[in-house]
């Protein structure tokens, strides 16, 4: 998969950060993932929508192993159409919403947060929008 957009988290993650992206869904292939990266390379948060079982999938990758995955079967998206998925984090987890519906609450696996400080998002088809913001900054393409 190619990177469609990353980002860097200005002093690291902390509660209030929050990631909107827009896309299309041109098949049924799960391939799209947006990853939270720690300062050694870890996965810290993983998030994947798994088109063809219809499930939303929370894991980390540390220390060389996944951790284990959160799964949810709450899933407004559709193979073929246009998607909309926002991450955010607060103190203790991080939340996923599918055009606005709260599909997964995760708990921080890294600590401290900000030690957490690079977002990606991945996917072999094209995103349209993405947007990282925080207390009313924001560094990306509003192409939505």
């Amino acid at each position: 998969m190619a990177v469609q957009f990353e980002a860097f988290c200005a002093g690291g993650l902390a509660p209030g950060w929050n990631l909107l992206v827009q896309g299309h869904g041109d098949s049924g292939e799960d391939r799209f993932e947006i990853h939270y990266l720690s300062e050694t390379g870890d996965i810290a948060f993983h998030v994947k929508p798994r088109f063809s079982s219809t499930t939303m999938v929370g894991s980390a990758f540390q220390g060389s192993r996944w951790g284990l995955a959160e799964l949810s079967s709450i899933f407004p998206l559709a193979p073929g159409e246009p998607f909309e998925i926002e991450v955010s984090s607060d103190a203790e987890h991080f939340h996923v919403y599918a055009w606005e519906h709260k599909v997964l609450q995760s708990p921080h696996r890294q600590r401290p947060l900000g030690t957490i400080t690079r977002v990606c998002v991945l996917s072999d088809h094209l995103v349209q929008g993405k947007e990282l913001a925080k207390r009313g900054l924001s560094w990306g393409d509003q192409g939505y």
